[in-house]
């Protein structure tokens, strides 16, 4: 039994390693295959525009985010002006808005004929050839969508690291002549890089990914071209060497963040730490802090939320009509058995990691973490090539496996998508766990599975729960690898908002999409009680 129990802890991050691995690999391999006529066709003519607006999107979004995301954080943790206690966890808002969804609205409202150009023609008795808001079904309207929706992990990141901050960093700044803007940008933002740039790739990551958002907006992309190769040219080949491309994009990225700050080195001098001074903003700096603050919020939460309250009100949608009710069920238990199984196997992992205390196994459970940053269409695509395989492989003339197409490929990607929101819960939550206990339970002859259901579970209750819920938000917003992998006649919420924006049919895309949105909400409740409860004591020296 302790032998197997030896092995047990040995072998199950390795077998999960190869399962991640393995669709990721599938894809990139095909660069390695023979180039066919479509690929030609791709290369000769639209590959440099997949990647022109891939490159265009990448920093427009990433220059918005990084504005919004340090100057809101920096505004709300080092000042006090009017609303201050309420865009604290209010910024975060916007997180609960997939970008496909932005999307959606933006259409509804700023078309030629949409809610909001239709208001000003209202109001002000114009012809129907008046158009006060241009068309956002461009590159420049995507790059809002994304960085209004996305620069909350900006946002999160940068105001950890500045409540962390100590007061005598700034203090020492403003003794050498530094006013409060080159104290921010000179002291403050160099002092957060590891996590600014942490929080940017977070947020490329999801640009680079996304297909609902540019699909709706026809702006021709990877994800968009994968797709369109895929299910207009029936071309799998062509579409895992497109989603190679892709899949480069993003380790380049990755790359190039490592490489940049190989040789750096930050403190937050913690061990002289003492609380901020908080600065009272009055009059004109009041104001705009607090139009800084709101603007986001507004755009990338308020709005869509009165789009689809609008729609919902005005014409008289049909919430829970029976194919309603089968897709959120479909959905919300899809979302329950994807996150059960990925807290689970995080849950074990991490164990499996602190109990053998192997630098191997450590560097393997960091690298499963990746897949949150492999785009859900590239793993879609590896996922059903080797279930595919596996079929092949296990059919006998008395045994038919039917992997592909089933549930088991979505929950599948699921997981490998959604793992690291787990490991981060519980990893944070084995921070908290002292090393003694587990030396004591070893001196009382416990097996590993007894410290991990007796003392080490018990312990970690509430990261378990933030991990349930972490990837359940996660799993209903999923788009392109649930277009991809679902059975068939089998739709999710997310599933059931892109077919009728596809269809134009907007306001019937209003009663999935406020699901949507009320589901997202529920991380937004757990991270704002991790921001009320982050600041570290003060440590007067």
């Amino acid at each position: 039994m302790r032998s197997f129990n030896l092995t047990f802890w040995h072998t199950t991050p390795f077998l999960l390693f190869i399962l991640f691995v393995t669709p990721v690999a599938i894809v990139l391999f095909s660069l390695i295959g023979t180039y066919n006529d479509n690929w030609s066709h791709l290369y000769n003519h639209v590959l440099f525009l997949y990647i022109s607006n891939s490159i265009y999107l990448v920093i427009g979004v990433g220059i918005i985010v990084s504005i919004i995301g340090t100057s809101t954080a920096w505004l709300v943790t080092n000042h006090d002006f009017t609303g201050k206690n309420f865009f604290e966890w209010a910024l975060i808002l916007p997180l609960a808005v997939p970008p496909y969804i932005l999307a959606y609205t933006f259409t509804g409202l700023f078309d030629t004929f949409g809610t909001a150009n239709n208001l000003v023609r209202d109001i002000f008795n114009l012809g129907r050839d008046f158009t006060l808001f241009p068309k956002v079904r461009n590159v420049p309207g995507a790059i809002i969508v994304f960085s209004f929706t996305l620069y909350p992990y900006v946002y999160l990141v940068s105001r950890m690291a500045f409540i962390n901050q100590s007061r005598s960093i700034i203090e020492a700044g403003r003794t050498l002549g530094l006013n409060k803007t080159q104290v921010f940008f000179r002291l403050g933002i160099p002092m957060i890089r590891p996590a600014l740039i942490a929080g940017v790739m977070l947020v490329l990551m999801e640009t680079l990914s996304d297909f609902g958002a540019v699909d709706h907006f026809a702006i021709s992309t990877f994800t968009t071209g994968i797709f369109r190769t895929w299910y207009g040219l029936y071309d799998i080949d062509t579409a895992m060497q497109l989603a190679s491309c892709l899949l480069l994009f993003v380790i380049i990225f990755l790359v190039i963040e490592r490489y940049s700050r190989r040789k750096a080195t930050y403190s937050n001098s913690m061990s002289v730490f003492r609380p901020i001074k908080i600065n009272k903003l009055n009059g004109i700096n009041n104001a705009s802090a607090f139009l800084a603050c709101f603007i986001p919020i507004f755009i990338g939460f308020v709005l869509p939320v009165m789009e689809l309250t609008y729609w919902a009100l005005n014409y008289k949608l049909d919430f829970f009509n029976y194919k309603f009710i089968t897709t959120a069920w479909n959905t919300l238990s899809l979302a329950f058995l994807a996150a059960v199984l990925t807290t689970i196997l995080a849950l074990l992992i991490n164990f499996s990691t602190r109990y053998k205390k192997n630098k191997l196994l450590a560097n393997m459970s960091s690298f499963l973490t990746v897949g949150y940053a492999v785009p859900g269409l590239i793993l879609a695509i590896g996922i059903m090539q080797f279930l595919t395989f596996i079929d092949r492989a296990l059919t006998i003339e008395f045994f038919n496996l039917a992997l592909t197409g089933s549930l088991v490929g979505l929950v599948f990607a699921y997981v490998i998508k959604s793992y690291a929101l787990s490991n981060s819960a519980l990893e944070s939550g084995y921070h908290r766990i002292n090393h003694k206990i587990d030396d004591v339970s070893r001196t009382l002859k416990s097996s590993g599975w007894s410290m991990l259901t007796y003392i080490h579970s018990p312990l970690l209750k509430t990261s378990l729960l933030t991990s349930l819920l972490l990837v359940f938000s996660e799993v209903i917003k999923e788009l392109p690898a649930t277009l991809v992998l679902r059975p068939f006649n089998f739709d999710t919420l997310a599933v059931y908002t892109y077919i009728f924006a596809a269809e134009e049919r907007m306001f019937d895309a209003a009663a999935p999409s406020i699901a949507i949105v009320a589901v997202g909400l529920i991380p937004i409740i757990i991270l704002t009680r991790i921001i009320r409860n982050s600041r570290p004591a003060s440590r007067e020296i």
